[in-house]
């Protein structure tokens, strides 16, 4: 495959770096949890954290993952939802700046944003309003919307919406494309387990996962169990450890890739969506599964770094430069 279109909720990112986890327990919050929240409740969460320091930025798992793709010099496109104020203006001319082609449709509420508590250690905790993005419809999706492109990519955010996502994977595989899904919060896999397996079983061919995510979907607590289970229902099956990297399995064959061991951790914000990144340019140059997993923690490795997904331009030459060294078959971990 050589090109990416990627779908799911188009947010604004307001990112707080939290001194301790008081906010968590104030609002009944579960440490490193995504929770849907309604205008009100976020305006509350906002106002308890007043004060604290934070950072705006595009946001969204999905366009999180397009946008490093499309630094990272894939050909790609994003399909979400915003509303018609100057929010989604920013959103969609931010894509074009980037060079990803916009899929952007306009709803009647105001557009998204999601509040990412950032602990002490860099676990965040977000708090979405998803606004404008949960009117996205599966009627308004048709096979133009696939049309040069290879693979579609959904967030797991999104399949709580079954019938947009049903209709979003019978179409791309109408049109001949891989489908590869991030399961994205335990809570969401817990809440939409039927599903996800029939959607695994059925459409996806490459599925993301984290230890806890990974547990709540096949009930293993070993990831290696996990693993096995998840890549009897698609073909590429990938399950991160955190700390101790990644395992994948495809065709048979388990390969571990470490993580970037000198990464010095700020904010998991975007880690997996960023990983998630790597691994599918590594895919679209037809590179091994060891080669797609360690650009793919070169990624997540830069953009824990920085509070939130925006890294500066000489961090995405360096990431460049470490891929080729990946792609000439050096730099593995």
């Amino acid at each position: 495959m050589k090109s990416v279109i990627g779908m799911g909720n188009a947010l604004t990112d307001i990112l707080i770096n939290l001194k301790t986890d008081e906010v968590l327990e104030r609002f009944s919050l579960p440490r490193g949890s995504m929770n849907l929240v309604d205008s009100d409740r976020q305006r509350r969460i906002g106002e308890y954290v007043a004060g604290m320091p934070r950072t705006l930025s595009l946001g969204g798992s999905a366009s999180n993952t397009i946008r490093a793709m499309a630094r990272m010099g894939v050909r790609t496109g994003y399909v979400g939802k915003v509303g018609r104020d100057t929010t989604g203006d920013f959103f969609e001319q931010a894509l074009v700046n980037l060079g990803i082609e916009p899929h952007i449709l306009r709803g009647n509420e105001r557009s998204g944003r999601c509040v990412s508590l950032v602990s002490a250690d860099g676990e965040r905790t977000m708090c979405t309003f998803l606004g404008a993005a949960l009117e996205m419809r599966g009627d308004e999706l048709n096979e133009s919307l696939f049309d040069g492109y290879d693979c579609l990519y959904i967030e797991g955010y999104l399949v709580q919406d079954h019938e947009l996502i049903g209709r979003a994977v019978r179409l791309a595989k109408a049109c001949g494309l891989t489908v590869a899904l991030d399961l994205a919060s335990f809570n969401i896999v817990d809440e939409n387990l039927g599903f996800l397996n029939e959607l695994t079983d059925g459409y996806v061919d490459v599925l993301f996962a984290n230890e806890q995510e990974a547990f709540s979907f096949t009930g293993e607590r070993n990831p290696l169990e996990a693993l096995d289970k998840i890549s009897r229902k698609c073909p590429l099956a990938v399950v991160k450890v955190g700390m101790q990297g990644a395992y994948i399995k495809h065709r048979g064959k388990v390969d571990h890739v470490g993580i970037m061991a000198e990464a010095k951790r700020v904010d998991t914000t975007g880690a997996g969506d960023f990983y998630a990144a790597g691994f599918l340019v590594g895919l679209t140059r037809g590179l091994s599964m060891v080669q797609c997993g360690t650009i793919g923690a070169i990624a997540a490795g830069r953009v824990i770094e920085v509070t939130g997904t925006t890294l500066a331009d000489e961090t995405w030459t360096e990431i460049d430069r470490l891929i080729r060294r990946v792609e000439a078959g050096g730099y593995l971990f």
